[in-house]
């Protein structure tokens, strides 16, 4: 099962309506509802206010308007249940040098 991208994101308050379904309160009185499957527990490093971990493709939706931030940024996995942190990949090019053509490239011992 592949990991999910999801953001911390901080909620004056964030309360399950249903089975399924949760209400998430920013602090400027915006609303919106989060499936259960995107809502992958509290970010229990934020001491100054509540924070819950979302995943991001439901909050870059054109109809999420949260006010949140997007600094804190985590996968989830579903082996482990838990939140693993971003590690930088940095891809390298690497263009290997040209070498001219040799004028004869056949092998005299292999020659018949």
């Amino acid at each position: 099962m592949k990991k999910t991208k999801c953001y911390s994101v901080r909620l004056k308050s964030l309360t399950q309506i249903t089975q399924k379904c949760w209400k998430a309160l920013d602090w400027q009185g915006n609303e919106f509802l989060i499936p259960d499957s995107q809502y992958f527990g509290a970010d229990y490093s934020v001491l100054k206010s509540d924070a819950f971990w979302i995943a991001c493709w439901i909050i870059d939706k054109e109809n999420c308007h949260l006010q949140v931030s997007t600094k804190k940024v985590g996968w989830y996995n579903p082996k482990k249940g838990s939140i693993e942190p971003v590690v930088e990949i940095i891809v390298e090019h690497h263009t290997p040098d040209k070498i001219n053509p040799l004028e004869n490239n056949t092998i005299k011992r292999l020659k018949k």
